[in-house]
């Protein structure tokens, strides 16, 4: 059974190659882990079980507590093949159960850590940008345009808010502008007047 995820704030498909395609021009798996010594095996490992559809959910709890430990977890996830393409999977095996709502809460516990694995590709300099051109915020937006007020939905959309704040911490020109050319600001809007009291403060400051 998946923890329970508690969201942090701040702190489509996935680019692997260098040339910005959609695809996995070609496929690094975990040569990485020659390059950086420093980190445990055990990391790598849990990479790897994503892949497994039977030690994902707990492969997605374990990589989330670990996330913010991991100073290179990032490039390790978008670069290891496959792995953000089972990130998005997990985003939108869930569309269904947006509307009619009917998302429990080990539902959104799972994806909540999913969503937790993208805000640390999106807060990471050398896969920022990499995040961006593959418009994989856009996955997030079906989650920001809920209006449940129910504790699963209501992680789900400040998850989701985690991951756009990441964006735009850095206050870069790009960011800002593909924000501003989608939907963000009329979900802003919407959140601002009907999420909880917390949700509406992170929404501000996104």
């Amino acid at each position: 059974m998946a923890g329970h995820f508690t969201p942090m704030v701040g702190s489509g498909m996935p680019v692997h190659g260098q040339q910005g395609s959609y695809g996995n021009p070609q496929p690094q798996n975990f040569q990485m882990q020659a390059q950086q010594p420093s980190l445990p095996k055990e990391v790598f490992d849990l990479v790897r079980q994503l892949s497994d559809p039977e030690k994902r959910e707990a492969a997605l709890v374990e990589l989330s507590k670990k996330r913010e430990k991991i100073t290179d977890l990032a490039p390790i996830l978008w670069f290891s093949y496959g792995t953000v393409t089972i990130l998005l999977q997990e985003i939108v095996s869930i569309y269904s159960k947006l509307n009619p709502p009917t998302l429990s809460s080990a539902e959104s516990n799972r994806v909540c850590n999913a969503l937790a694995l993208l805000q640390c590709v999106a807060s990471h300099q050398s896969t920022r940008n990499l995040f961006l051109s593959a418009h994989t915020p856009l996955f997030l937006y079906p989650f920001l345009n809920t209006v449940n007020k129910s504790r699963p939905f209501e992680y789900l959309r400040l998850t989701s808010l985690g991951v756009i704040g990441a964006l735009v911490k850095m206050d870069d020109s790009d960011v800002i502008s593909f924000l501003l050319n989608t939907e963000i600001i009329p979900l802003c809007l919407r959140i601002m007047e009907m999420g909880t009291e917390l949700s509406k403060t992170v929404r501000k400051r996104v």
